[in-house]
């Protein structure tokens, strides 16, 4: 079942936007949501900057569908708020810049943590095991340094008062980074407590 579709005008400013709204999701019925979205896409006004009126009655619920809000084909809305300033949107691209290196360091730190389930479920041969575990050690190591290197980043950003949505990302940001170095630690405790497991064992063979 294929999406159901509103077309609607919208005011903004002196300018009129002509948009068809389509449920994200297949055979639902478009969500105030799904129209604030567009319309971003097409003011370039944030979602959270919005204001969406409908005869005279602000649309909050952003969960509501357009059509409990009695809008179908062809109704008049009208739309408040502001676009990011230029500045404000160079700072959210550098935290966005920032954000692609959290999740390339993310993804290296998923493999470890895949490398070290495999280790402990004993899918590596006993006598490789402390060497595998050092390596993987270091990689969580390295992950952990790229991660405080990026909080050292994201804090040498001086994000003004007024810049919402970058203080919103921003705090964010910080964080998913704070919880991923929590991750690093818990990794480092556990290859170093699987590796005194290990080192306990080979002694007591050698005995």
């Amino acid at each position: 079942m294929s999406s159901q579709a509103i077309s609607v005008t919208v005011a903004y400013g002196s300018t009129k936007h002509s948009i068809t709204v389509t449920s994200q999701e297949d055979g639902k019925s478009p969500t105030v949501k799904d129209l604030s979205e567009s319309l971003t896409q097409v003011t370039g006004v944030p979602s959270a900057s919005q204001k969406l009126i409908f005869k005279g009655k602000s649309l909050k619920d952003m969960e509501q569908t357009l059509s409990s809000y009695g809008i179908k084909d062809g109704c008049k809305l009208m739309m408040i708020g502001k676009r990011n300033s230029p500045e404000e949107e160079a700072e959210l691209k550098k935290l966005k810049d920032i954000e692609k290196s959290v999740e390339q360091t993310a993804k290296k730190l998923e493999k470890v943590d895949g490398e070290l389930t495999g280790l402990k479920n004993g899918f590596l041969a006993k006598d490789l095991q402390a060497d595998a575990l050092g390596k993987l050690d270091h990689r969580v190591k390295v992950a952990a340094e790229q991660f405080m290197k990026i909080l050292e980043q994201i804090d040498a950003l001086s994000v003004p008062e007024n810049f919402n949505d970058c203080r919103i990302k921003k705090s964010g940001l910080v964080k998913t980074v704070q919880d991923f170095l929590a991750q690093c630690d818990k990794m480092e405790a556990c290859i170093s407590d699987h590796l005194t497991k290990i080192q306990s064992k080979n002694l007591a063979l050698a005995d």
